[in-house]
Parts: C-alpha cells; sequence; structure tokens
C-alpha cells in the first residue's frame, strides 16, 4: 500500500492513530499525539494500514 503526506495510519498490531509526515526508502515517518508530547517513529510500509483510504477514495 503507498500512503501520502497527511493519511491517516495505524500499526497493524494495533496503537494509536498516527498522520504521516515523511517517506524514504520504504519507510513511512508517523507523528502522533500521546497524551502528553507528540512522538515520532518510522516504520516499514507493510507494518501500517491506512485509516484515511475511504476518504481518499471519495475525495
Amino acid at each position: 500500500m503507498s500512503f501520502i503526506v497527511s493519511d491517516e495510519v495505524q500499526h497493524k498490531d494495533g496503537g494509536p492513530a498516527m498522520i504521516v509526515t515523511g517517506m524514504a526508502s520504504g519507510m513511512v515517518e508517523c507523528r502522533w499525539y500521546d497524551g502528553f508530547s507528540v512522538q515520532r517513529e518510522a516504520f516499514r510500509e507493510e507494518e501500517l494500514s491506512s485509516l484515511s483510504s475511504a476518504a481518499r477514495l471519495a475525495g
């Protein structure tokens, strides 16, 4: 699955909803707010599922 910056995603194992902020070399950088601060981590593309694909298809 291919993501674009601003997509809302979630790790396939669960966890918080995250926003895609960048991509490079098959890695997807995501940010999310954990209730205390903004967190940032990069994941392999295949580890993530899209939460905003329906909105992207409709638009």
